[in-house]
């Protein structure tokens, strides 16, 4: 290769090195990448999930449960309580009032115990539904008890020491009747879950319904 090609074919390499560079460096900056105000491409249902509120969580329905609980079950669980409770019948108080013959009986079912004065004021007697939501979450029923236990979450259990409870001193208690079943269902359904445009839309109405009331 003479060296005029040599110079010829270098020089078309600079050419089109200087050409690359020179056009990368226009486009920089007459060209500006400005961020999207809304996706390219939209994803369905992810507005709707991040716009759900739930209601408000508390014990799920047992007494569809209570007839074919398992009992056995019940009085094993019912050893974390021992220690505050006894449960045969003239059975002595402890820290916590004797349980024969609790379910169905009053709330302060033992004359002479110290009951906290929010047991003592909480009206009716210890039925499924009653027991149920007590043994969820004590200190939500009961505002001040003096029991310190935090609650028994899974229906299974809550069914299973109920169903032993009746076992003991109890059996004269009918068990739940299907329109009791079906009570305790529509009293403790969850609560409907409700988007934030739902929510804003229900706040707007009222503030609406608000200015538009008459002065007083």
């Amino acid at each position: 290769m003479t060296g005029p090609q040599s110079n010829k074919i270098f020089a078309a390499f600079l050419i089109a090195g200087i050409t690359a560079y020179l056009s990368a460096f226009v486009a920089d900056k007459l060209i500006h990448a400005e961020p999207l105000s809304e996706p390219a491409v939209p994803i369905e249902g992810g507005e709707v999930a991040a716009g759900v509120v739930s209601g408000p969580k508390g014990p799920e329905p047992i007494m569809h449960l209570i007839a074919a609980a398992d009992i056995a079950k019940g009085e094993k669980l019912s050893k974390a309580c021992a220690a505050c409770h006894s449960f045969d019948n003239g059975g002595p108080d402890k820290v916590g009032p004797n349980l024969w013959g609790v379910l169905g009986g009053p709330k302060a079912h033992v004359a002479g115990f110290a009951y906290s004065d929010g047991l003592k004021n909480k009206a009716g007697s210890w039925g499924y539904a009653e027991m149920n939501e007590f043994l969820y979450k004590p200190k939500a029923y009961i505002e001040g008890t003096k029991m310190n236990y935090i609650g028994m979450k899974k229906p299974e259990d809550r069914a299973a020491l109920i169903a032993w409870l009746r076992s003991m001193g109890s059996t004269s208690m009918a068990l739940p009747s299907e329109g009791d079943i079906a009570a305790e269902k529509a009293k403790l359904a969850p609560e409907p879950e409700v988007t934030e445009e739902e929510a804003a839309t229900e706040s707007a109405v009222d503030g609406a319904a608000e200015e538009a009331a008459p002065a007083e």
